[in-house]
């Protein structure tokens, strides 16, 4: 029989199967659980925005401010951590900081592990809209993921963006690579693969997980799965309005008065050309005179 396990052995099993959870589920933090991406109220102005050390709206100092990196406004001093020593006095405010950040514009504490980890390990580096082009500096709102093309978003396109993101460069749900449907959909590269064309050669891919895009490395989804629209066009002759300033599609019929795409003065003396060339043919055609069905009644009765 198998040996009994002891009470430290399964405390032991236990710490180590919760400290392998905790590492695989640090890579899969979502962006907004981040205290440099918390929501902010200005003490001065009462605008509510993303966290920062100074209001981007009227550059007040807050009164709390929040660690980039732990999230905490207080210092205990009870780890013996921090840089600057302050025995026996709780920290807040300006006493708690250490340095600001230059990517998240969040104030770090003046702990020794914020201080050498956040600069290093801060989500918003480089980060830049999708829809706006502006980063961190250049707007006031926090900063979120699109959940289909996995891109950085502001606050104020976040809505926008995801509700236009399921779309496909193509006019059709079939693969880039061959003429067979796409099983498998990109929403980043907006392209379809099938189930040939999606794998690669000499890549190991791992059961039960998603397909990576072979173009970006993005995970693909099936396209059942989505609600995708293909790319349509709409065609006709495109006018311009100088009174209201508007692109239309202006009418291309033959009579049309923008037809030709000529306005005011030109598309009368267009429209004057045409009707002299259609009424040329009729003009020297000599036709008798006509009778109406009560003029033959009439003609009938006077031969009776």
């Amino acid at each position: 029989m198998p040996k009994k396990k002891s009470g430290a052995r399964k405390k032991a099993e236990k710490q180590r199967d919760r400290q392998r959870l905790i590492r695989a589920q640090a890579g899969e933090r979502q962006l907004t659980d981040y205290p440099c991406n918390f929501t902010m109220e200005c003490d001065k102005c009462q605008r509510r925005q993303k966290n920062r050390g100074f209001c981007y709206f009227c550059q007040s100092l807050q009164k709390l401010p929040v660690c980039a990196q732990c999230g905490k406004t207080k210092c205990m001093a009870k780890t013996g951590d921090c840089m600057v020593k302050h025995t026996g006095i709780n920290a807040t405010g300006m006493a708690m900081v250490g340095a600001i950040c230059d990517f998240c514009e969040v104030f770090i504490c003046h702990s020794r592990k914020c201080l050498t980890t956040h600069p290093c390990e801060c989500p918003l580096q480089d980060v830049v809209c999708i829809s706006c082009k502006r980063g961190v500096w250049n707007q006031g709102g926090r900063i979120f993921k699109c959940s289909f093309c996995n891109e950085y978003l502001c606050e104020d396109d976040q809505f926008e963006h995801q509700a236009s993101c399921q779309y496909l460069e193509s006019e059709s749900y079939k693969c880039v690579s061959c003429n067979r449907i796409g099983q498998y959909s990109c929403l980043r590269c907006k392209a379809c693969y099938c189930e040939d064309h999606v794998r690669r050669k000499g890549v190991k891919y791992v059961k039960n997980q998603a397909i990576p895009c072979p173009k970006c490395g993005q995970e693909t989804k099936e396209t059942k799965d989505l609600s995708v629209s293909v790319r349509r066009y709409d065609y006709g002759r495109q006018e311009y309005d100088d009174d209201t300033g508007y692109d239309g599609v202006a009418d291309t019929s033959y009579y049309g008065q923008y037809g030709l795409g000529l306005h005011d003065e030109e598309a009368d003396n267009n429209s004057d050309e045409i009707e002299d060339d259609t009424a040329a043919p009729f003009s020297n055609m000599s036709l008798d005179n006509t009778y109406s069905y009560e003029d033959h009644i009439n003609d009938f009765a006077t031969d009776d």
